[in-house]
C-alpha cells in the first residue's frame, strides 16, 4: 500500500511563511524522487518544485528565491518552505512520488492541504 499525506496547509497573513509536510508511507522512500504541485482550476496542478534522490533541487521561476525544497529520508518526509507569502499563493498543495526504473514509471499522488493566503 502506497500513501502520501500533506500537512501543514492553513489561514497565513500575506508575507508570512509555510512549511509544508508530505510523509510517505511507501517502500524504498529514498530512491523516490518527489514534487509539489499547486491546484489551479479543476483538476488541473501546476508544478513548484522537485527534489530527487540524491538531494538536487528544482524550482519554478515565480517561486524560485523564497521556496525552498527538502528531504529527510529517515522520517520518509518530504518539505515544501514557503516565505513571503502572497494571495496567489492560494490553493490546495499536492504531493507527488516519482520513480522511474527501465520501462516501468511509478507515480503517486496525496489528497492536498489548502493554504490560504488572507488578511
Amino acid at each position: 500500500q502506497v500513501q502520501l499525506v500533506e500537512s501543514g496547509g492553513g489561514v497565513v497573513q500575506p508575507g508570512g511563511s509555510l512549511r509544508l509536510t508530505c510523509t510517505a508511507s511507501i517502500s524504498d522512500f529514498s530512491t523516490y524522487a518527489f514534487e509539489w504541485y499547486r491546484g489551479v482550476s479543476g483538476t488541473q496542478r501546476q508544478w513548484l518544485a522537485s527534489i530527487v534522490s540524491d538531494g538536487r533541487t528544482t524550482y519554478e521561476d515565480f517561486m524560485r528565491g523564497r521556496t525552498s525544497i527538502s528531504r529527510d529520508n529517515a522520517k520518509n518526509s518530504v518539505y515544501l518552505q514557503i516565505d513571503k507569502l502572497k494571495p496567489e499563493d492560494t490553493g490546495v498543495y499536492y504531493c507527488c512520488a516519482e520513480r522511474l526504473r527501465g520501462d516501468d514509471q511509478e507515480k503517486y499522488w496525496g489528497q492536498g492541504t489548502q493554504v490560504i493566503v488572507s488578511s
